[in-house]
């Protein structure tokens, strides 16, 4: 499979990576403004090749996009500590303008998968400059928090993570909902599960997690300056879904009319994916404390999307 991926910063480079070292794409095209920074990026992750798969990676342009199955947009501004992601919304809009025409012109059939914050307002702002199926744009949402999620419920279990299904949904930031109610441990509710084994999750547990997962970015990036490397893993995660036609669920922002007060937003909400993008989408149950926090996030991003889509030049 061949991928594109615009921006050659911590993000692109360690996705280029992550795809490269994992053999889910065996062409990898990396773009960047700096072009130097592209073509070290590039270089440096080849010379790993070897240890790995065959892949090949380069530096290229728009151009290069050609054949492209997925095209991966990380380009935009950095957050800065402290920082919310929507503070990065007219930055990243400026930017999209530029990026979107010419991956349409080079790659018209490729899935646009949309990884720069806020990513589910630029995930609406992808899919406004594309104007392609909204089934071949969404963006990596909240496969990450679900992950950071998983991986918090499994160390107070003693599971493996990998054994636990839980959901992050709605915004990928400050509004995200924990779906307490549907994550398991094999078959087991985990609050069920977690009474059975004698270490029953608390109110002061639960909040701890809760902050945890909501604030993780906040605290990486205090403590190194960007978030990089789980990012990098989660988009590999969709990408082999796509390479291998897996039809996983996982989840992703993708464009819907779920909420009543709600319109023309994307949020992450459990995804079937495969090598045409997004196959189908799950809609599982709630508590009516989840159903109202989820109304609660998606009135945000609408807020927020009708302001970068403001934002778009009307040239």
């Amino acid at each position: 499979m061949k991928v594109g991926i615009i921006g050659a910063g911590n993000v692109g480079s360690a996705t280029a990576f992550a795809l490269l070292i994992q053999g889910i794409a065996r062409k990898i095209v990396l773009i960047d403004a700096n072009e130097k920074r592209a073509e070290a990026e590039a270089a440096d992750i080849a010379h790993a090749a070897p240890f790995s798969y065959a892949g090949k990676i380069k530096a290229g342009t728009y151009k290069d996009l050609e054949g492209a199955k997925v095209v991966i947009v990380t380009a935009g501004a950095n957050q800065k500590p402290g920082e919310p992601r929507t503070a990065l919304l007219e930055r990243n809009v400026k930017i999209f303008e530029n990026i979107i025409p010419q991956i349409v012109q080079n790659a018209p059939n490729c899935i646009l998968l949309i990884a720069a914050n806020p990513v589910d307002i630029m995930t609406a702002v992808a899919l406004k400059l594309s104007n392609f199926p909204q089934e071949r744009v969404f963006g990596s949402g909240t496969i990450l928090d679900s992950a950071r999620f998983r991986t918090l419920l499994g160390y107070h279990l003693s599971v493996s993570p990998k054994s636990v299904h839980a959901s992050v949904m709605g915004e990928h930031g400050d509004s995200e909902v924990l779906i307490w109610s549907s994550a398991v441990a094999g078959t087991v509710q985990v609050e069920t599960l977690a009474k059975q084994i004698n270490k029953p999750f608390t109110t002061e547990i639960k909040q701890q997690i809760d902050n945890q997962v909501r604030n993780a970015a906040y605290s990486i990036i205090e403590g190194k300056g960007a978030t990089f490397y789980g990012i990098a893993g989660a988009i590999a995660r969709i990408c082999q879904a796509i390479s291998s036609n897996e039809h996983a669920v996982l989840n992703v922002s993708i464009f819907h009319k779920t909420f009543e007060d709600s319109r023309n937003i994307c949020l992450s909400h459990p995804c079937i994916i495969g090598k045409y993008g997004i196959l189908g989408k799950l809609d599982p149950e709630f508590t009516p404390e989840e159903d109202k926090a989820l109304a609660q996030s998606a009135a945000k991003i609408e807020e927020f999307t009708q302001k970068a889509l403001s934002y778009i030049s009307s040239k």
